[in-house]
């Protein structure tokens, strides 16, 4: 394609994207300045010769302090993965790593690995991956994130009764891990914030069953897994989903084990272990459902979802049950206080606003929370529409063979039995896709975004989708978790499945006044195989002021001009140096809960053709509130 067809396509793909998103009463697109936090010309810190390929949604504090997990390609030496941080409020600022694979895991860790440079080279043990998009604190520069790791702490169980000797045994594999001034990781490093080691009672300095167990359980019970994000607040306080096992009351056999969830909380400092501060309890799968609802008197939760938090303030969703929920709802904690003081926020027995006697019937697990207002999804009526979802042909090889029923979860060939995910569909040969294999989910299709005032208790729709919204969709699914026999050492034991997200950030701005980042989805539905077509995904922004209704804007849309981000999204169409290069479209956006923040906004995006592609991180200060 020539360099005046492809600009002339380009504005026009971005007309018809800023006209989508028109709908309703939703404004023409912001006209929006970008920064380049990082993009793929960027060399990894630490990594000479290595760049950055990929990246996970940034987090963003009130001082424009962005931090983020990327990776660079595979090549033949596999990639480099870690999370790094840049302050943006200042030209210039660098790139600083916070954790990467070749960084040590900090204490406790007493267990040496093979390392590089030879024979009798060993190192204390290093990460392995970071499984969670990092989360920053919104007025200081304290951030948390999620490692996974070979285990680090060798211990002794007993002594051989033949031979006299130590029985030894290792432990430890993932945790959550804090570095309280992420602006200069080079002076203050991580530290452990939460750790697998709660069945370790001996340790050298301290008490690890004491610091690191299951609180109210009984001494040695450990946590298996820690799902999700983990939440930091200005003073270091951690928040996070965990779950873990105890014997079950109702078996005769010992080994017997029942699962359980729950939200806890740790304050961590810069020490030994995080301190000596043991974890505490938010909520858990033996805490009453405050707000019953449809549900019988003295149900428990029995799903609680990652938190977020600030201010001494926690706030996540808890229902009776995840996939088909009859009560529950946002929760409002604070910490220290005991479980039975949980403030309910919203219910599923909550009227919609706007729609009469009609309550909720889901609402979505990533809370944006700033101390006042909270950012959410739901869903209500009885209405759903069904999406085929594709297995995916990327990423992790063992989760996407267990969805594709291949590998060594192909169907046992004696019996036939299926040894990968049941709920796929591999024989459909009529699918254009085939031989992919596919699940249908249905998604609701009255859905909303939500804001929360904590201080007023008003509830308040920003946009939502249906026969009166602006929008098609802003549920987005990913397909996530740990195949059986994989999940210990991987840090997530959950069983894979597709997932369904929706991705919001709320701000407050002055007084009642707020704003809210959301991705959202318009498009048309195949209904041969119901799949999108002709889709626009884009990143709007909403301000809530006084009783009129919330202007909604494009910020930023798939299939706009990849410049509007990053001067760099150029590619050489048509191999001619005599020509000038062409700005390449813009492919994919995305957002986190933490990703605005005062007046900073960060997001990732990728830009692309068939033949060339470009991506990166991007940071916007919207100073001004969007006006008809």
């Amino acid at each position: 394609m020539q360099t005046r067809q492809l600009r002339a396509w380009l504005v026009t793909l971005a007309a018809a994207a800023a006209t989508l998103s028109a709908a309703g009463n939703a404004a023409p697109p912001m006209q929006t300045e970008w920064q380049v936090v990082v993009n793929n010309g960027f060399e990894i810190p630490g990594h000479p010769g290595r760049f950055y390929n990929s990246y996970n949604p940034p987090s963003v504090n009130a001082q424009a302090l962005v931090v983020f997990r990327a990776r660079s390609t595979g090549r033949q030496r596999g990639p480099v993965s870690g999370i790094y941080s840049r302050k943006m409020d200042t030209a210039g600022n660098a790139i600083y790593r916070i954790g990467d694979r070749v960084a040590q895991v900090p204490e406790p860790n007493n267990t040496s690995y093979p390392a590089p440079g030879g024979p009798g080279n060993e190192a204390l043990a290093t990460f392995n991956e970071f499984p969670s998009f990092p989360r920053i604190a919104i007025g200081s520069n304290a951030l948390a994130t999620r490692g996974n790791h070979p285990p680090v702490w060798t211990y002794v169980i007993g002594t051989d009764p033949t031979t006299g000797e130590p029985i030894e045994t290792r432990a430890g594999t993932t945790g959550v891990y804090v570095n309280l001034r992420g602006e200069d990781p080079l002076t203050s490093p991580l530290v452990t914030g939460a750790s697998l080691l709660g069945e370790v009672g001996n340790g050298p300095y301290a008490d690890f069953s004491y610091l690191f167990g299951v609180p109210g359980e009984a001494p040695g019970t450990r946590f298996e897994v820690f799902p999700g994000a983990p939440a930091v607040t200005d003073d270091g306080f951690i928040a996070f989903k965990g779950n873990y096992s105890v014997p079950d009351p109702a078996s005769a056999d010992p080994d017997a084990k029942i699962g359980k969830t729950g939200v806890f909380y740790r304050q961590v400092v810069a020490d030994y272990a995080g301190g000596m501060e043991p974890i505490g309890l938010i909520a858990n799968t033996d805490v009453v459902v405050p707000n019953p609802g449809d549900c019988a008197p003295g149900t428990t939760f029995g799903s609680t979802a990652p938190p977020s938090a600030y201010d001494g303030k926690v706030i996540f969703v808890g229902y009776d049950y995840e996939e088909a929920p009859t009560c529950g709802g946002i929760y409002l904690a604070a910490i220290g206080a005991p479980p039975e003081q949980l403030k309910t926020l919203v219910g599923l027995d909550t009227r919609v606003p706007g729609q009469g006697r009609t309550t909720f019937a889901e609402i979505g697990e990533g809370l944006s929370y700033d101390g006042r207002f909270v950012g959410f999804w739901a869903a209500w009526g009885e209405e759903t529409r069904t999406l085929r979802l594709y297995c995916p042909t990327e990423g992790n090889r063992i989760r996407r063979d267990f969805c594709n029923n291949a590998g060594e979860f192909s169907p046992d060939p004696a019996t036939g039995e299926t040894r990968g995910d049941v709920n796929s569909v591999c024989d459909d040969m009529s699918d254009p896709h085939w031989p992919r294999c596919y699940q249908e989910k249905t998604v609701p299709v009255e859905q909303g975004v939500f804001v929360y005032d904590t201080r007023t208790r008003k509830l308040r729709t920003m946009a939502r989708t249906g026969a009166d919204g602006e929008f098609d969709d802003f549920v987005y699914w990913n397909y996530s978790g740990a195949p059986p026999g994989v999940g210990e050492g991987h840090g997530d034991a959950e069983p894979p499945r597709f997932r369904s997200s929706a991705f919001l950030a709320a701000s407050k701005r002055a007084g009642a006044t707020y704003r809210v980042a959301f991705l959202a989805r318009n498009a048309s539905v195949d209904p041969d195989t119901n799949t999108y077509f002709d889709t626009v995904d884009g990143i709007y922004l909403a301000e809530g002021l006084g009783a009129a209704p919330p202007v909604i804007m494009a910020l930023v849309q798939t299939g706009m001009d990849g410049t509007v981000l990053d001067p760099q999204a150029m590619w050489d169409d048509d191999e001619d140096p005599a020509t000038d290069e062409v700005p390449l479209p813009i492919a994919s956006v995305a957002l986190e809960r933490d990703a605005f923040r005062g007046n900073w906004l960060a997001i990732t995006a990728s830009m692309g053709v068939e033949e060339a592609g470009w991506a990166g991180i991007y940071l916007a200060d919207l100073k001004a509130p969007p006006r008809n």
